[in-house]
């Protein structure tokens, strides 16, 4: 793996992160991972080695990095088959949002629990009716003396039931122009008029997917995060920004996974004249086109991680866009050929691919569509007109 864009402290953080995940290793498909023991125990030892709030600033108990240290931690527990979703939702868009937007007593209430695991944050932005379009949103919050009231639906949120709180993406009504603008509220798990309804997934993974349902949620007006909501439309992009980059991480560390298993298969499975399979062309060049593709998505997410961290929100935009659906694109196709290379081996729990033919679809699909990415792209950088 080339390491040339990287410094010596990043090619450290991966080797140590390496050997974390392969400590660990791959438990998927099994009761542990589905009950979520697995990963809650490489969360605590990850979290307590510095890991999970490497982006986070040092004041609050993080590391003092930013996206590109975060990926790599990412990228590296995915790899050796132990990646870890909810570092997309907690420590980099939660995280993120409150260190750069968050009252002082917000940063001191979450950041020091966000950053050594022992707090966890959900983010809920979907809804039934809005799908990718967050102008559509109709989360509402609305004035009731000092509080607020906050009523809606999402769907498909992550990791609610072992969240200490979400991160609610509402809208608010401006007094002067009487339009809806975004804002974003922490409802702490227990919050009454605040419920959870488990959505079937027919995707097997330790984190459960929920409905949520927010009924005239009272909440206090330091659950807004910030000042004042008139930097709602801000935070949101600044929290969806590090999605993007991380959902690129962990596609990367699923297709790596994937291609190091079938290259080892490769290696040592004879068919034909006591040859190993790996020394055909037609195994060989599928699965070090795979390997190019997956080093090629790593330079745009590198990409990403560092305009981010140097403050350029608006390149960090399009270059997270094409980040996440170029490790997307990589990690199908890069899954597609490992469980091909395994043939009927690659349907098989013993070797643990046929799970991700599903998981590595999600990628696609989630947080954002490879479609909105086109759109983006074609509509931010091309300059067409749109088609909506």
């Amino acid at each position: 793996m080339s390491t040339v864009l990287e410094t010596e402290e990043h090619q450290a953080l991966r080797a140590a992160v390496a050997a974390l995940g392969r400590r660990f290793g791959p438990d998927r498909g099994t009761a542990s991972a589905r009950d979520g023991e697995h990963p809650r125990a490489l969360w605590a030892e990850a979290g307590k080695l510095g890991y999970l709030g490497v982006n986070l600033p040092e004041e609050y108990g993080g590391g003092g990095g930013g996206m590109a240290e975060l990926s790599i931690v990412l990228e590296e527990l995915g790899a050796a088959g132990s990646p870890l979703l909810m570092m997309v939702v907690s420590p980099a868009i939660c995280g993120t949002v409150i260190a750069r937007f968050g009252t002082e007593a917000q940063k001191r209430t979450w950041l020091p629990g966000l950053s050594d695991g022992s707090l966890t944050m959900s983010f809920g932005i979907t809804e039934p009716d809005a799908g990718s379009n967050s102008h559509r949103i109709t989360t509402t919050a609305r004035r009731d003396g000092g509080d607020w009231l906050l009523t809606g639906r999402k769907v498909f949120i992550s990791g609610v039931d072992i969240s200490d709180a979400t991160l609610i993406v509402g809208r608010t009504e401006d007094a002067r122009s009487g339009s809806l603008k975004p804002c974003l509220f922490i409802v702490p798990r227990d919050t009454p008029g605040f419920t959870r309804t488990p959505i079937e997934m027919e995707l097997r993974a330790a984190e459960k997917q929920f409905e949520l349902t927010l009924d005239d949620v009272r909440l206090p007006a330091g659950a807004l995060v910030g000042e004042e909501a008139d930097t709602g439309l801000l935070q949101l992009f600044a929290g969806l920004n590090p999605e993007r980059i991380m959902s690129a991480a962990f596609s990367l560390g699923m297709g790596r996974y994937a291609v190091e298993k079938a290259v080892d298969y490769a290696k040592t499975r004879t068919v034909w004249k006591g040859a190993p399979i790996g020394s055909h062309q037609a195994v060989a060049h599928p699965l070090a086109q795979a390997h190019i593709e997956l080093e090629l998505a790593r330079l745009m997410m590198q990409k990403a991680a560092r305009l981010y961290d140097d403050g350029d929100d608006t390149g960090a935009g399009e270059a997270a866009n094409m980040a996440k659906y170029a490790a997307a694109e990589a990690c199908v196709r890069a899954v597609d050929q490992a469980v091909h290379t395994l043939g009927g081996n690659g349907l098989t729990r013993e070797y643990g691919l046929a799970s991700l033919v599903t998981a590595a679809r999600v990628s696609r699909i989630a947080p954002v569509s490879r479609e909105m990415i086109l759109n983006y792209v074609s509509h931010q950088t091309l300059g067409l007109p749109k088609s909506y």
